[in-house]
C-alpha cells in the first residue's frame, strides 16, 4: 500500500492533538498549485526549504565563531539542524504537527547574514533610513521573493501556516512585522515550539562551544543554579577533572531538562486553560509553550552569563568589529558605484531600490564569500 497525501493527511488527523494545525485544512498558498500526490502540504514546505540555495549557504555562516576558528564549532547550518531536531521532539511530545514545526525551524535563519549578529547589527545600522534589517524578516523575504526556482512565481510559495510561523518567530533577538498575518493573534503552537527550540539549541550549544574554546572555565559557571544542579546530577565531584565526556554529558542533560520542563509546563497550561483548538492557542493571553517560572529564571541567568562572558568576550568582540568594518566598507563601495555589483544584482534594480538590493546581496553571502569579495574590492593584488 502506498501512503500518499490523502492517507498521510488522514493519519495526521488521527495522531495530532485538537489544538494542532493540520495540513488538510491549510489556508493554502499565495499562488494556487496542485498539491503533491505523495506529500502533505507541510512536508512539501519542508522539502522546498531544504532544497534552497539559502539553506545550503548556512553551512558557511557564523553562529558564534567564524568558520576559520575551527571545524567543530557550530555553524548556522548545524544550529538550524539542532533546532529542527528539538522542534520535532517538542511537537511529537505535545501532539503538535511535527512536520509544520520542522518546516518553521528549518526556515527560521535562512535570512541570517554572514558573521552572525555582528552582520545583522551593521546591516541594520546601514539601513536605518531605508527600512532597517532584521534577519527574521529577511528569512521571510528569502522564501517569498529572493529564492527564484519556479517559472510562475517568486519565492517558494509556502503555505500560510509556515509563512505565519516564520514571521511570528520571536526570541530575545527576533521580532518582525506580522501585519499581514492577523497580528492580534499569537503564533501557532508549532511556531511557539520553534521559538523555544531555537532558544534551547543556542543556550546548549553556545555553552558547549564556549567551554570548548576556553572563553570561560567550568568554575566560572558556579554562580549559576542550573550549572550546580547539572554538575551534581552527573556526579562531577567524583571525577578528578572536567573532561570532554563530562562536558557532553552536562550539555545533554541541559537539553533533556529543558525539553522535559517545556513539555510538562505546556501540558499543564493546555489543561488549565482548556486549550482544545488552534484558535484558542493563538488567542490566549500569553504563549502556551513555555518553561515553568522557576526553570525559566535559571535559563534567563544562563543567557545573561553567556552574553556577558561569551558574546562580549574580547576575542568575539574583535571578530565582530572586524566583520562590521568590512561589511560596512563593501556596502558603501557598492552604494557609491552600483556597477561593481554582479550583473544579476544589477538586474534586480529594475524593481528593487539600491539600498535593499545591496543588503539582499550581502545578507546572502557566506562568511568566506564575504571575505573573498572584500579582497576583490580592496586588495590591489587580488584578481577581481
Amino acid at each position: 500500500m502506498i501512503y500518499g497525501r490523502e492517507k498521510r493527511e488522514e493519519l495526521e488527523g488521527l495522531t495530532v492533538a485538537p489544538y494542532a494545525l493540520q495540513s488538510a485544512t491549510s489556508r493554502g498558498r499565495v499562488y494556487p498549485e496542485q498539491e503533491a500526490t505523495t506529500r502533505t502540504a507541510f512536508e512539501r514546505d519542508r522539502d522546498r526549504i531544504i532544497h534552497t540555495t539559502a539553506f545550503r549557504r548556512l553551512e558557511y555562516k557564523t553562529q558564534v565563531f567564524v568558520f576559520y576558528e575551527g571545524d567543530h564549532y557550530r555553524t548556522r547550518l548545524t544550529h538550524t539542524l539542532e533546532v529542527a531536531q528539538l522542534g520535532r521532539s517538542l511537537a511529537r511530545g505535545l501532539g503538535g504537527n511535527e512536520l509544520l514545526a520542522e518546516a518553521i525551524c528549518l526556515a527560521h535563519d535562512l535570512g541570517h547574514p554572514p558573521f552572525g549578529h555582528a552582520g545583522e547589527h551593521i546591516l541594520n545600522e546601514l539601513m536605518h533610513n531605508h527600512g532597517g534589517f532584521n534577519h527574521n524578516t529577511q528569512s521571510y523575504r528569502v522564501v517569498t521573493e529572493l529564492e527564484q526556482r519556479y517559472p510562475d512565481f517568486r519565492g517558494l510559495n509556502l503555505t500560510y501556516e509556515t509563512r505565519e510561523g516564520m514571521i511570528k518567530h520571536e526570541t530575545d533577538y527576533d521580532s518582525s512585522d506580522a501585519s499581514d498575518y492577523e497580528p492580534q493573534k499569537r503564533a501557532s503552537l508549532e511556531a511557539q515550539i520553534a521559538n523555544l527550540a531555537d532558544e534551547m539549541a543556542y543556550n546548549a550549544h553556545d555553552l558547549d562551544d564556549g567551554l570548548r574554546a576556553g572563553l570561560f572555565a567550568p568554575y566560572d559557571l558556579e554562580e549559576l543554579a542550573i550549572w550546580r544542579e547539572l554538575k551534581e546530577h552527573v556526579g562531577w565531584s567524583a571525577y578528578p577533572r572536567f573532561t570532554p565526556i563530562l562536558r557532553h554529558e552536562i550539555i545533554r542533560e541541559l537539553i533533556g531538562w529543558s525539553v522535559a520542563n517545556v513539555l510538562s509546563n505546556t501540558e499543564a497550561a493546555l489543561d488549565e486553560f482548556g486549550i482544545d483548538s488552534p484558535q484558542k492557542v493563538q488567542t490566549h493571553g500569553s504563549n502556551i509553550v513555555s518553561y515553568s517560572a522557576d526553570f525559566g529564571l535559571k535559563i534567563k541567568a544562563l543567557k545573561k552569563f553567556l552574553f556577558e562572558r561569551m558574546y562580549r568576550h574580547y576575542r568575539l568582540v574583535r571578530m565582530q568589529e572586524k566583520a562590521e568594518r568590512f561589511i560596512s566598507a563593501m556596502f558603501n563601495a557598492y552604494l557609491k558605484e552600483p556597477e561593481m555589483l554582479p550583473t544579476a544584482v544589477q538586474e534586480r534594480l529594475q524593481d528593487t531600490v539600491l539600498h535593499r538590493a545591496i543588503t539582499d546581496y550581502i545578507a546572502g553571502m557566506t562568511d568566506r564569500y564575504a571575505l573573498d569579495e572584500w579582497q576583490k574590492l580592496f586588495d590591489p593584488y587580488r584578481r577581481v
